[in-house]
């Protein structure tokens, strides 16, 4: 399940550090989260795609580990985040 294009440039203009920031760990997370959350949705219609759940468990993963490193290197920037994206710690 991917994005929109136009969500996608909404994405990344609200969680961009810069004018034309797409790579920054914020905006990474930031699609993942979206992605994430449109692949919740579609398993509470097919429970049983088993295929798109290994790609949502890579996504989380893939997330996670963005994630740590924001924390590594910049705390504030971490905590930041995940207050604007509503995930748990």
């Amino acid at each position: 399940m991917s994005i929109a294009a136009d969500r996608k440039a909404e994405v990344i203009n609200s969680n961009a550090r810069g004018a034309g920031d797409t790579g920054s760990p914020e905006v990474q997370v930031a699609i993942l989260t979206e992605r994430i959350a449109n692949l919740t949705e579609h398993f509470k219609t097919h429970a049983k795609d088993n295929h798109s759940r290994r790609g949502l468990l890579v996504l989380v993963n893939k997330r996670r580990s963005l994630l740590d490193y924001l924390k590594r290197i910049d705390n504030q920037r971490y905590t930041d985040l995940i207050t604007k994206l509503g995930l748990r710690k």
